[in-house]
């Protein structure tokens, strides 16, 4: 098997964002678009934090393992 995308909406206010970079949790659990549960790391959303948090649809790719390997944000 392969990789495997999925595609998640995440609205993640700074303060909760905060509270992932501060190490109170390390990992982000959400659903994807059909409703699966994505878990990953929450470092690897460093580069799409703003001041209002992390805001956006993004395609998660993991390998056969489930090993995170990227994450991107969908334009439209």
């Amino acid at each position: 098997m392969g990789e495997t995308e999925y595609f998640v909406p995440l609205e993640i206010s700074a303060e909760a964002y905060l509270r992932l970079y501060q190490g109170t949790a390390r990992t982000v659990l959400a659903r994807d678009t059909r409703g699966l549960k994505v878990s990953f790391p929450a470092d690897a959303l460093r580069p799409f934090v703003t001041r209002e948090g992390v805001h956006g649809l993004f395609v998660i790719r993991v390998d056969a393992s489930n090993k995170l390997l990227d994450i991107q944000r969908k334009t439209f």
